[in-house]
């Protein structure tokens, strides 16, 4: 596989971790930021919004994942890859939203 289905594999699982926290406080009634509102204050977006947001990363995930070549979780490329896409995007979004709460 060309190194560059790896970096897009890389791009598709940060897609699908930022999808998770707007999908899930969408679905659970909970306003949350996203970035079609300027964060002053209290300012978040409406569960459906978020639902909407938290969707299209899904979507986005999986035309890069389903498009760019085979992923084959198991194999070393292709899990090193998605999982520190995983967690990079995981702690980048810890600390943005961390600042949130501050």
């Amino acid at each position: 596989m060309p190194w560059t289905a790896y970096i897009i594999h890389f791009i598709a699982a940060s897609f699908l971790t930022n999808g998770v926290p707007h999908f899930v406080n969408g679905v659970s009634g909970r306003p949350f930021r996203t970035p079609f509102v300027r964060l002053q204050g209290a300012k978040l977006s409406s569960p459906v919004t978020n639902i909407i947001w938290g969707w299209f990363n899904f979507l986005v995930a999986f035309l890069l994942f389903a498009n760019i070549g085979p992923l084959y979780i198991g194999t070393p490329g292709d899990t090193v890859f998605v999982a520190a896409g995983v967690l990079v995007t995981g702690i980048l979004l810890a600390r943005i939203f961390e600042r949130d709460n501050a």
